[in-house]
């Protein structure tokens, strides 16, 4: 039976960054991709824009009746973690809609498929298990893009309401460390596709 060192120190772990809009927009599909996931899947058109819109204005009308109850600095911190959950959300989504993306692409594409039965249409009324994977892919894409657009529309109104840019909540003691050679090379070489 092992027992349990209860004074040995307990590994702090490793700093996570914080979400920003940025990385929501690189995981989350913009409108035109959205669009074109749409009409190839026969899905729904979102209206993109509208729920941009709705969103800013229902936090923009929660702060116009908080307003007499809340103190500049309270609303700021208010609106800043409503804002960061928005924004979260959506990054998560964007996440899984990757790899979403990339297990259909790997179950599409021959190279990449150790189930070679998967290169053959599925019976007659069923659809193969890749096109189940690429219109699942599909459904998280438009999850994704959807909120997306609410976490745009949250950061719009967070900056209409405090006047200033939204940015995600860091704590103080929690200084991020300074980026490594590896991470600064890594981060130029990933700004050439955008």
């Amino acid at each position: 039976m092992t027992s349990l060192n209860r004074s040995a120190p307990k590994a702090r772990p490793a700093a996570q960054r914080a979400t920003t809009l940025e990385m929501v927009r690189h995981t989350c599909p913009d409108s035109a991709q959205a669009q074109r996931i749409s009409e190839s899947f026969g899905l729904a058109v979102v209206d993109s824009d509208g729920i941009r819109e709705l969103h800013r204005a229902q936090l923009i009308e929660s702060a116009v009746a908080l307003k007499d109850g809340l103190a500049e600095r309270a609303m700021q911190i208010h609106m800043q973690r409503i804002v960061g959950s928005f924004v979260g959300s959506a990054y998560g989504a964007g996440q899984f809609y990757s790899r979403s993306v990339t297990e259909a692409r790997d179950l599409t594409t021959k190279l990449s498929n150790d189930y070679r039965d998967e290169d053959i249409e599925g019976p007659v009324g069923f659809d193969s298990r890749a096109q189940r994977k690429r219109e699942f892919a599909a459904d998280m894409g438009l999850q994704a893009h959807v909120l997306r657009m609410a976490a745009e529309g949250a950061v719009s109104a967070y900056e209409e309401i405090t006047g200033e840019t939204w940015k995600p909540y860091e704590r103080a003691g929690a200084a991020a460390a300074a980026p490594s050679i590896d991470q600064k090379a890594a981060s130029l070489q990933m700004s050439a596709f955008d």
